[in-house]
């Protein structure tokens, strides 16, 4: 078994890559296609994957993100993210892994509540977003977060590390994830 490191690639030029990972590839496709609509002055590289661990494939891109997608009407999809989870090097959640619960609009069909996915996005102390990307101005609208995401931790942003980033969006959580 392949662990993912951040550094296991050398970056490449103005180039910032995102791995989504989940179990629902339609979602996942639309997901990148509104993220490569989105203007950006770096050349932006959306791979998906169901699960990890990747290939192994000399040729792949250095992974500047990674976004871990659970939907909330699956339990598999949430069983594939905790289990992908452990082929990722812990130096990634350092600002690079971010989750993404979708489905969340529909709580009466949802077989995963959300302070699951909450206590796992604390766990790993990484950013976590709801959105139902079934929607399309929500999906355009978390696109474009996630570019802006990307930037930062691809290093595109002047003063701004995904370190940083995350301290900020940590400092910005509610206290109460403490007792969840």
């Amino acid at each position: 078994m392949s662990v993912l490191r951040p550094q296991d690639q050398l970056p490449g030029l103005n180039v910032a890559t995102i791995l989504l990972v989940g179990t629902d590839d339609a979602l996942l496709q639309q997901l990148a296609e509104s993220m490569l609509r989105e203007d950006c002055a770096s050349t932006l590289k959306v791979h998906l994957a169901q699960s990890l661990p990747l290939p192994s494939n000399v040729n792949r891109p250095r992974i500047d993100l990674i976004v871990f997608v659970v939907n909330l009407h699956s339990k598999y999809s949430l069983q594939n993210v905790e289990e992908s989870l452990h082929h990722v090097d812990a130096t990634f959640f350092l600002g690079k892994v971010g989750f993404l619960a979708t489905g969340a609009g529909q709580d009466n069909h949802c077989s995963i509540h959300r302070n699951t996915v909450l206590r796992l996005a604390h766990t790993y102390r990484s950013p976590l977003f709801f959105c139902d990307l079934e929607v399309e101005g929500f999906r355009a609208t978390m696109a474009q977060r996630l570019v802006r995401m990307l930037q930062i931790c691809a290093g595109h942003v002047p003063g701004m590390s995904a370190l940083n980033l995350l301290s900020l969006m940590r400092s910005s959580e509610n206290p109460f994830l403490e007792d969840v």
